[in-house]
């Protein structure tokens, strides 16, 4: 059928070559790890002994295709332009145009055409394939095609999945759907999965989200027994050297200024290893030259490291530029570290709303609760603090001084100093709950202090 032969020739096409994009082979399903030669496991250490707890993994981003969509109904046009505000959709370019199916045969008579049509068509089953055939005819052979139907019908799918079609979604849909099925559409059959990041950021500085976020990936090590990067994206102060006691001569500094040279290998040999499944690429943190970052300066770095290993941990610095807010856009989790007070809840809060805005159809940031019961400071109640935010609070780490003090000054986590430490089962769930493992409701401590009426207004902004 001339419909099969248009649909379905990838060999040659920029389909097929934005999916190799996305290969990579860093840990299969349903079977033991496969690493890269950097993540030389201690076998006598007991972390390494057991097999990993599976987890819910990245959410893989669509490559830089065009993709150009035929409608008839306003409601299916909108649907498709909310798409390309999804996060996983950030390279893609997408237009759409009215005329549905007969419009994109017309179009396609003299324009080349893209790496996917989504086209949608309200004619029944019995003349849906034949004005399909007519679009086959003025496809490229690399061009793959979803359609949007109103008629739910199974063998009308078969027929379309037969005839090369390569998805059939059924109206009314969401745009999570589609965006699903393009980014299943080019992932390629039997590709890896990727790396879940997860961004810590802190609402304040000093609110301690560097040490959180350092403890936390050590817990996600030790713990659920996953390998971890973590990835220090304050090139100028970061602390994650010191934490780990590591001074490794090279690190992110040299990733990010060799941007563009950038590949697996290179990654491999810029990372350091600081325990068992712990591995990192510390700041260069000196201040011999500025640091004037472009929006996608860390894009290239983070993918890369997503095809390495299961977990990516980024330490964001307590700045907003335009890299860090389309870091917050893109990774698949983020966690806010704020102090119990006003100014850490307002800018918990701007945070918030902005990265809800950055991430349409995304659940909500997750958030940490730290240097909880300092002696003698009015604290804002957790769980008022995270109605406020409209987060979901995961932890609240108390305030230690003695045992963060000496953690820090040591180049320690916190159950290396000490293993019994209640803080460590805070740190556990926190690895838990952006790790994407358990969906529990935090049990918050109420203190005798009230919301002044400009958090309530926040509350309800």
């Amino acid at each position: 059928m001339v419909v099969w032969k248009a649909f379905t020739g990838l060999a040659a096409g920029k389909a097929a070559d934005s999916s190799a994009v996305l290969s990579a082979s860093f840990w299969i399903k349903g079977k033991a790890e496969e690493k890269m030669s950097f993540i030389d496991n201690d076998k006598s250490d007991p972390a390494n002994q057991a097999p990993a707890a599976e987890a819910p993994t990245g959410a893989r981003l669509v490559p830089r295709i065009t993709i150009q969509a035929f409608c008839e109904q306003s409601q299916t046009a909108q649907m498709i332009e909310d798409a390309a505000h999804d996060r996983r959709m950030a390279k893609v370019a997408l237009t759409t145009h009215n005329g549905g199916l007969e419009g994109a045969v017309e179009t396609y008579r003299s324009n080349p055409t893209p790496n996917l049509i989504i086209v949608e068509t309200t004619l029944p089953s019995e003349t849906m394939l034949a004005g399909l055939e007519r679009l086959a005819e003025v496809c490229d052979a690399s061009t793959r095609v979803i359609v949007i139907g109103h008629v739910n019908d199974v063998v009308l799918y078969r027929e379309l999945m037969r005839s090369g079609v390569s998805d059939y979604i059924v109206m009314p849909a969401t745009t999570p759907v589609l965006v699903n099925a393009i980014s299943e559409l080019f992932a390629g059959e039997g590709a890896a999965p990727i790396g879940r990041t997860i961004a810590f950021i802190g609402a304040k500085g000093g609110a301690g989200s560097s040490s959180i976020a350092h403890n936390t990936a050590w817990s996600i090590a030790r713990a659920i027994r996953q390998d971890v990067l973590v990835l220090d994206l304050d090139l100028p102060f970061g602390t994650v050297g010191l934490d780990f006691n590591q001074d490794p001569p090279q690190g992110m500094g040299d990733a990010v200024f060799a941007n563009e040279k950038m590949d697996v290998v290179m990654l491999e040999r810029l990372m350091s290893k600081a325990a068992a499944h712990v591995h990192l690429l510390t700041a260069p943190a000196v201040l011999d030259r500025t640091y004037d970052l472009s929006e996608r300066s860390f894009e290239q770095i983070i993918e890369l490291s997503q095809k390495q290993v299961p977990c990516v941990i980024l330490d964001i610095p307590h700045v907003w530029t335009e890299w860090v807010r389309y870091t917050l856009a893109a990774v698949d989790e983020i966690v806010i570290v704020a102090e119990p007070d006003l100014a850490n809840l307002r800018n918990a809060k701007n945070i918030a709303d902005i990265v809800k805005g950055l991430r349409p159809g995304e659940h909500e940031p997750l958030l940490v609760i730290n240097k909880a019961g300092i002696p003698k400071r009015p604290e804002i109640p957790a769980d008022e603090f995270a109605g406020a935010v409209e987060c979901r609070l995961i932890g609240q780490i108390p305030f230690d001084a003695a045992i963060f003090g000496t953690a820090a000054n040591n180049g320690q986590m916190i159950s290396e100093v000490s293993a019994t430490h209640k803080i460590n089962d805070q740190l556990k769930t926190i690895g838990l709950e952006a790790t994407g493992r358990t969906i529990s409701a935090p049990q918050s401590r109420s203190a005798g202090f009230k919301l002044p009426d400009l958090l309530r207004q926040l509350k309800r902004a």
